[in-house]
């Protein structure tokens, strides 16, 4: 037993022990064993109304036999281009019970990065609604690509009657007309089956559930091959570090479920639990405010960005957080001030976790009682392994006394990357991950992390690739170098902003380049400035360097925040 691992082990602060084992289970065995102990607790809340968990095992038995109607095999690729609805609920248990692979697209996709993705996964067949915001960028897709099929739903029907009627009225030029073309299926039409078809066999342990696209810890995106047993182990282990978990479960649901944080413990681990989801499609300060109020929740996971902008909110004074137990953070680094203030203003305890698209994803947390250390991830969850190796040799450990990039192993770390086997040998070491993460392991076994290896950029829990939007800038004919850091934002953590250098002869400035390459990217991608400089910093043999323009970045932010200080 590593030093490391001893400490933890002598020290565990979770409610369950860590020497445990998750026996292996599909995403269909969970659900149908939360659908028979509470056939008709309420399992979601959208806009006020609620399907139960029977009511919802009868529409994913209807998706998976009309997938399988439609020729859909063991391992097919079905992709959710979806938000936060009932429908994306019943398509992705649905799918995978008729032994699909699900691919998980994100709502802000360009339609260039959504032909992409369907082309690397081979997609056939994909979920969406008829929202102005989604359905024509599918119907893009769908032309230009090889998706075979569109099923789309529409938000109407699946709200009560009298908001069905207000939204047919009021909100109808929101929505885009369904072309009359045979390849796109009206997804009310595509559930009129019995659902009595026969569930597609699946080995938990070596069967793919879920293909979830991440830039891994090179910046290049590739598809994470989550199993079944990957999806459920993670989801019992966010279930065994709560000490409340068989207690009144009703979480508020705003985190997207096509990113793997929300996938995992909003979604799994509330199902797994027989609890209630309170589903909003999107975030907005005063909705979730008000849903926290209406339906006393007692759980409201989030990213940084996401307790800032509520702070931020006037209403948040006329709110009662006494049924909030826990709020759980993720996605990027949690900043002391925001835990603080958050924390004195519900009385809810704020919990700072870690995880990679890799491991689906939760590896460490904080406990939920007991010792709570800011500026840390916590200790492993049940059944995790974390170790610390040396920084240029992931088969060594680290110098005695110095910070180690983190690894980990257990039931939660994927099978490996798709048709990327070049990609899997870097990334795993024997049975550990490498997370390109440099952190300490301190005395009572909580994980600090202190710097990353990679140079991906955390935007409210979204991750930016530098060189995808540098590839953009790069079609730009006055742009001669590019290159993109995260800089410091209260808000989202990080902020993309790009530095360049032009031709000679170019005319165009920093705000005109913003104003062109914006609109290319997606919403999170967009930078928040475009510095026109003669000259980028390189290494000494001549490549672009970024390390010199992020410590610039961030000793003006320094310097910002010292002048603020001393101001007030």
């Amino acid at each position: 037993m590593e030093k490391t691992e001893k400490i933890w082990r002598e020290r565990y602060q979770h409610p369950s022990a860590w020497d445990q084992t998750f026996t292996p289970m599909s995403m269909g065995e969970m659900v149908e064993a939360s659908v028979k102990a509470h056939p008709h607790a309420h399992m979601i809340d959208f806009m006020g109304r609620k399907f139960s968990y029977g009511e919802m095992h009868d529409q994913i038995r209807r998706i998976a036999c009309g997938l399988q109607a439609r020729g859909v095999k063991k391992g097919d690729r079905v992709g959710l281009y979806l938000p936060n609805t009932p429908h994306y609920v019943a398509a992705y248990y649905g799918a995978l019970t008729a032994g699909a692979i699900v691919v998980n697209f994100s709502p802000l996709y360009t339609a260039a990065e959504l032909e992409h993705q369907v082309e690397d996964s081979g997609t056939k067949i994909l979920f969406t609604l008829s929202a102005k915001a989604l359905l024509p960028t599918a119907l893009k897709v769908l032309e230009e690509s090889t998706l075979e099929t569109l099923i789309v739903g529409s938000v109407a029907e699946v709200l009560s009657p009298v908001k069905s009627l207000l939204f047919r009225w009021f909100k109808a030029s929101e929505c885009t007309p369904l072309p009359d073309d045979p390849r796109v299926i009206r997804y009310d039409r595509f559930m009129a089956n019995k659902g009595d078809c026969a569930v597609a066999p699946i080995d938990p342990v070596n069967d793919i559930a879920l293909l979830q696209y991440t830039g891994g810890t090179t910046g290049t995106p590739k598809g994470a091959m989550l199993t079944h047993q990957n999806l459920t182990a993670n989801a019992r282990q966010a279930q065994a570090i709560d000490p409340h978990a068989h207690e009144a479960d009703r979480i508020i649901a705003v985190l997207p479920f096509f990113h793997v944080f929300a996938n995992t413990c909003t979604l799994n681990r509330t199902v797994i639990n027989g609890g209630e989801m309170v589903m909003l499609p999107r975030f907005d300060a005063a909705q979730v405010l008000a849903a926290v109020q209406r339906v006393k929740a007692t759980s409201l996971p989030g990213v940084p960005t996401m307790y800032q902008a509520l702070l931020d909110h006037p209403a948040i004074r006329n709110v009662d957080f006494s049924s909030l137990r826990a709020c759980i953070s993720g996605g990027a680094p949690l900043p002391l001030e925001v835990k603080q203030k958050f924390e004195a203003a519900t009385g809810a305890k704020l919990i700072e976790g870690y995880g990679l698209t890799e491991t689906s994803p939760i590896v460490c947390s904080n406990p939920y009682e007991g010792l709570n250390k800011t500026g840390t991830v916590g200790q492993p969850v049940p059944g995790t392994r974390v170790k610390l190796v040396d920084r240029e040799d992931p088969t060594k450990p680290p110098p005695e006394g110095e910070p180690g990039e983190l690894l980990f192993a257990g039931p939660q770390i994927m099978k490996g990357y798709w048709n990327r086997p070049d990609a899997d040998a870097q990334v795993f070491v024997g049975e550990f991950v490498r997370t390109g993460d440099v952190g300490i392991i301190d005395e009572d076994g909580y994980v600090k992390i202190v710097d990353r290896l990679k140079d991906m950029i955390a935007v409210g829990g979204f991750k930016v690739f530098p060189s995808q939007v540098e590839a953009v800038l790069y079609h730009h004919p006055a742009v001669k170098e590019a290159l993109v850091i995260g800089v410091p934002d209260r808000y989202r953590g990080e902020q993309p902003k790009a530095f360049v250098t032009l031709n000679e002869g170019a005319e165009i400035d920093g705000p005109g380049l913003k104003d062109w390459l914006n609109p290319q990217l997606g919403k999170h991608e967009r930078v928040c400035e475009v510095e026109v400089r003669l000259n980028l910093p390189k290494t000494l043999v001549g490549k672009l360097s970024r390390k010199e323009l992020v410590a610039e970045e961030r000793a003006k932010a320094e310097a910002a925040r010292e002048e603020a200080g001393t101001a007030a």
